[in-house]
């Protein structure tokens, strides 16, 4: 049975507290039998001031996300890759401005919590419906459903470039543990890690979750002796352009079958990123995979992983549909 759709779409987004989430969320909501109690949980919003509800307007979301329920009706996994790129550029604003959850939680509610649901809901049981977890309508921002896309684009991608970004959605384990380190935030060791997750592809080395994960960590715990952004120095953006682009999104439309193009606030040194790699391809090759997530032929030994691609180098093939 397909997810309830609202009934209404609001105009523009709004801040959706916490309280009124964990108030109204039920099972019947996280197995999509149920609608949330729209007008409810329309009283408790806030609404944003008038100088940015221009640029927070509903519509043109609810169709990117009506559009990657269509594409991906056969592989909802894949969404995440055509729609983290699209999304970011759709939803215009800063750091700042999307750290606030409440505005995550009026978007899973209020304006598509049936595709919440259609994403995310885990596989049915013999004594009921699957369900969404509620950290997928309101959690932390590499958890909520439609935060962890925005954040993924928003650290992965290169000044303009959303390449990076639709590489990493590829992984699931870049979104629900990579993500996570703080690490992330160095932009040079988010580009360089994202080479290194392109070799495992393009070396198509079986499970390659589990050795994101492992590489994931080793990554980490390096960076908690060494100072990344010594080893490769990253500059600041350039946030003249960034509000610029911002301001810009009011009267742009995200196309469907293009990537959309981020905003120029600066890419990352090239030579940043090539610091790196010789340091992260050693850390790959020697982080242990947990072996009980390993059959005989997923052994480290069976495959030969490439160099990463030089700094310069494109990430996407031609034949990439992002």
């Amino acid at each position: 049975m397909s997810p309830v759709a609202p009934a209404e779409l609001p105009s523009v987004l709004a801040l959706l507290p916490d309280a009124a989430v964990t108030k109204h969320l039920g099972r019947g909501i996280q197995s999509g039998l149920e609608s949330p109690p729209q007008v409810a949980l329309t009283r408790a919003c806030v609404a944003f001031d008038a100088r940015t509800a221009e640029r927070r307007r509903a519509a043109p979301v609810r169709e990117l996300l009506d559009e990657a329920m269509k594409r991906f009706a056969a592989d909802r996994f894949a969404a995440d890759g055509w729609l983290a790129p699209r999304l970011h550029a759709t939803l215009r604003m800063t750091r700042a401005e999307a750290a606030d959850k409440r505005l995550w939680n009026h978007l899973a509610m209020i304006v598509a919590p049936d595709y919440v649901v259609w994403r995310h809901r885990g596989a049915d049981t013999a004594d009921g419906q699957g369900l969404a977890q509620a950290a997928r309508f309101s959690g932390i921002h590499y958890t909520q459903a439609f935060s962890r896309l925005w954040w993924a684009a928003e650290l992965f991608r290169d000044g303009p470039d959303y390449r990076p970004v639709a590489t990493a959605c590829r992984v699931q384990d870049v979104l629900n543990t990579t993500m996570r380190l703080d690490i992330i935030d160095h932009r040079p060791t988010a580009q360089a890690v994202i080479r290194i997750v392109e070799g495992l592809l393009d070396a198509g080395v079986p499970r390659v979750g589990d050795r994101v994960n492992a590489f994931s960590a080793a990554v980490n715990a390096a960076g908690s002796t060494l100072m990344y952004d010594v080893l490769a120095e990253d500059t600041e953006p350039d946030l003249d352009e960034l509000h610029d682009w911002i301001e810009a999104g009011v009267h742009e439309v995200v196309d469907f079958d293009r990537l959309p193009e981020g905003p120029h606030d600066g890419r990352v040194r090239e030579g940043s990123v090539g610091a790196l790699l010789p340091l992260f391809e050693k850390l790959r090759a020697e982080a242990p995979v947990r072996k009980r997530n390993l059959t005989e032929g997923d052994r480290e030994t069976d495959v030969t992983v490439p160099s990463p691609r030089a700094p310069g180098v494109s990430l996407a093939k031609p034949s990439d549909p992002f």
